[in-house]
């Protein structure tokens, strides 16, 4: 199976807001998607949508200021049974979030497309939490498709 992984590092911020961010429903529509639908608990589901479709997570864990994971339920095909988490620690003056998007069954444009959007939204996940300028979640008016910055 493959994978795909960031490794975010943090400053000026907590291990709380960055569970919160992606923990809860708010703070997950605060910079994927504007659009999220469902409960974030264990056993639940979560409903992401960008714009007429999106993927719909399971959520198997909640460890508070430590870690989520997801599994895709429904969506695009390529991303079915595949699994979302988020690893949070503090590693010197900085909030470490561990990305991995795993399970993939082929390796082909559609998962590296999907790589470079992870990138980009973590990236905006980041300069949010670290009050260097407003996330850009898709479905809000500061989202910039990468197409329109990679020219």
């Amino acid at each position: 199976m493959l994978n795909i992984v960031h490794r975010i590092g943090i400053s000026n911020t907590t291990l709380k807001e960055v569970y919160n961010a992606i923990a809860t429903r708010e703070g997950i529509a605060s910079w994927w998607t504007t659009e999220v639908h469902g409960t974030s608990e264990v056993g639940k589901v979560l409903e992401f949508r960008f714009g007429q479709g999106g993927p719909h997570f399971e959520v198997l864990k909640l460890v508070p200021m430590k870690m989520v994971e997801w599994k895709c339920v429904s969506g695009p095909p390529e991303w079915m049974d595949t699994h979302i988490e988020f690893n949070i620690s503090k590693q010197d003056d900085e909030i470490v979030l561990l990305f991995k998007h795993s399970g993939w069954k082929i390796e082909d444009e559609f998962m590296y497309h999907c790589s470079t959007q992870w990138g980009y939204f973590l990236i905006t996940l980041k300069d949010k939490l670290a009050g260097i300028r407003k996330a850009k979640p898709f479905g809000s008016d500061e989202y910039e498709p990468i197409s329109t910055w990679l020219k």
